[in-house]
């Protein structure tokens, strides 16, 4: 809609159309809409002006002091209602007297008298908004159940009963302060109806401006959205920052579902006879409480300041604004506060230009993250625990997340060694954006951790590391929404993974223990060597558990699977071993010298690794039966 200035708001008024039912026409109030101008008798227009005259003159607080402390509308709505029928009768006759002579005394009497009727329902209008703030304050407004719900006119009472009437029947269906609401909604209506058709919507609006207006600067106040500059956001510590943003993400909500809401229904209700002036209106009382409210984002987004977890500040901005999009849109329609819109707009677009620049910051602290530090027994790294809290919040905004990066550039791969890269990947069928950012910051995380895998002197510790790490990360995408993001055949190609580095760990681990034994158990040999055999088993046994019994495996179904692995081999094998030769060892003091482990001591001592060391003072704070069974199993390796 284009912008009118307010010339032609003013000086062009539209002529409101009000009926009156013929039942209750009297002398008095006879009307002149439907009678042709040639048969206007000089009586009528003489009954008629004076009619008119009777009752403003009444309400003039110039010369009566009761009307100087009296409302009109407070005081007898049926007199009001009389009152603007006469205003709107006396308009007729100034149009009549002005097309025969322009310069009669009579006119210049109407002229005078519309001055006075005009004053009179311009402070009416101020009394009105003024003394009606708390039931025409914007939650009030918003809360009603249609703009609809409120439209009246004086057309809408035919008789001096109806009003009453329609009163009661509000009052049977709404809440008292609703109902309040409504007639003071009615009553600003049906005024500013007849001053814009009077040629007097300058001063109506004037006052609705200046009233309202403080109203919604007070509101936005006390949401506590002030003017805040680029400099002084850089200058707040994050704590404080925090803090504003949490705050401004409740006024947003406030903002558009009860303030703006109500001030435009409220507008468009009042002014329903004047496209340009409701839009003249709601922009000069809304616009600079609403650019307050959409420009906060865009200063945040600019901050200098950007700690790692500012990421989910930005995309919560972002997402109550792109989820009130409609809204605000709705609102804010008009072409006069297209300015909010853009201000919206540029919010969007500087918070999406934030969150990019955060990924990369946070790619950029996996990639420089020089700790040397390797963690006890193979265990989780912190940065692994980290990085995945962090994916993991990620996840929960993929769908604002992808409308942020859809179109940004995939990762440059040649970042990162050819040999981290699965050649399975077709560009094809290109995975979604988000997928292939979340799947790219996880790869950065795994390179870095098998770079920190190398530190380890032992080997077996660097494999363990690497299965504990990804399984973690698997575990994380699996109990969050990256499950969705990453997809089953991702997770499936990293447990793949883990499987091979746990195989790796049991390899180098426990592959002594295992050749240790025959390759066929139950063939037959001498004591002798059966004896070398057994004296094998333990030493390699015993070395491999004391320096496992220090490892960690965090998770626990990962735990359970390498033990079932290691237990399903390794006992086997002994238990056939142990049953086919021991017999064959002589007496029960060579059993007991060469025979330090029975099958079911291997499966027990197996079952306690990967919690870490097994000590005593450990051992003293399980439960009773936990402490018995260890030390039990303890002692032959002690020996």
């Amino acid at each position: 809609m284009p912008r009118k200035g307010m010339r032609s708001i003013c000086f062009s008024p539209r002529t409101a159309s009000f009926s009156v039912s013929r039942q209750s026409m009297s002398p008095s109030r006879t009307s002149l809409s439907s009678t042709p101008r040639r048969r206007f008798s000089q009586s009528m227009i003489d009954q008629t002006f004076d009619a008119a005259a009777t009752i403003i003159m009444k309400w003039d607080a110039e010369t009566s002091s009761y009307a100087k402390v009296t409302s009109l509308f407070y005081e007898s709505k049926r007199e009001a209602m009389q009152f603007i029928r006469s205003v709107d009768e006396l308009q007729k006759i100034m149009h009549l007297l002005v097309s025969e002579n322009s310069g009669s005394e009579k006119l210049i009497r109407a002229q005078n008298l519309m001055q006075i009727a005009m004053k009179r329902l311009q402070k009416e209008f101020y009394q009105i908004l003024s003394m009606n703030r708390a039931h025409l304050d914007p939650e009030s407004v918003s809360t009603r159940s249609s703009r609809a719900s409120t439209r009246s006119s004086t057309s809408d009472y035919d008789d001096d009963g109806s009003l009453d009437e329609e009163i009661r029947a509000a009052g049977d269906s709404i809440s008292e302060v609703e109902e309040v609401s409504s007639i003071a909604m009615s009553d600003l209506k049906m005024i500013a109806d007849c001053m814009i058709a009077s040629g007097y919507a300058k001063e109506c609006i004037n006052v609705y401006k200046v009233i309202r207006k403080s109203i919604i600067d007070e509101g936005i106040y006390k949401l506590g959205i002030q003017k805040t500059s680029s400099s002084q956001v850089n200058k707040m510590e994050w704590d404080v920052l925090d803090l504003k943003i949490n705050n401004w993400l409740e006024a947003v909500k406030i903002s558009l579902k009860m303030l703006f809401t109500g001030e435009r229904i409220l507008c468009d209700h009042v002014f329903a006879s004047s496209d340009s002036i409701r839009e003249s209106c709601f922009a000069d009382i809304s616009k600079e409480g609403a650019m307050l409210l959409f420009g906060f984002p865009e200063l945040v987004a600019k901050a200098k300041k950007s700690p790692p977890e500012k990421i989910f500040r930005v995309l919560d901005m972002y997402t109550a604004i792109s989820d009130n999009w409609q809204e605000i849109e709705t609102i804010f329609s008009f072409e006069s506060t297209s300015a909010v819109r853009l201000q919206a707009i540029n919010s969007l677009v500087r918070l999406s230009e934030s969150v990019r620049s955060l990924l990369m910051d946070f790619e950029s602290t996996i990639q420089k993250d020089s700790s040397k530090a390797m963690t006890a027994g193979g265990g989780l790294h912190p940065l692994t625990i980290y990085s995945m809290n962090y994916l993991t919040l990620l996840g929960d905004y993929s769908s604002i997340l992808t409308d942020i990066i859809s179109d940004w550039p995939p990762p440059a791969k040649s970042s990162l060694p050819v040999s981290y890269f699965d050649s399975s990947d077709s560009e094809d069928s290109p995975a979604p954006a988000i997928s292939v950012r979340i799947a790219w910051l996880i790869l950065v995380l795994l390179c870095k951790l098998d770079g920190k895998a190398k530190h380890y002197k032992d080997v077996t510790l660097s494999y363990l590391f690497l299965a504990n790490n990804l399984q973690h990360v698997i575990s994380r995408v699996r109990t969050s929404n990256l499950q969705c993001i990453l997809g089953e055949e991702w997770i499936a190609k990293h447990e793949a993974k883990v499987r091979q580095f746990a195989a790796n760990y049991e390899r180098l681990a426990w592959g002594h223990v295992f050749t240790s034994l025959p390759e066929n158990p139950t063939a037959s040999m001498t004591p002798a060597e059966a004896k070398d055999y057994f004296r094998k088993f333990n030493s390699s046994f015993e070395d491999a558990y004391w320096k496992q019994s220090s490892c960690v495996v965090t998770d626990q179904k990962l735990r359970d699977e390498i033990k079932v692995s290691i237990g399903r081999k390794l006992v086997s094998m002994y238990r056939q071993f142990y049953h086919t030769h021991k017999s064959t060892l002589g007496d029960e003091r060579s059993v007991r010298l060469f025979v330090r482990f029975s099958p079911e001591d291997v499966g027990n001592y197996l079952s306690d690794l990967f919690f870490g060391r097994v000590t005593s003072e450990s051992s003293s704070t399980s439960s009773s039966t936990s402490s018995h069974h260890r030390r039990h199993m303890l002692s032959p390796l002690r020996a």
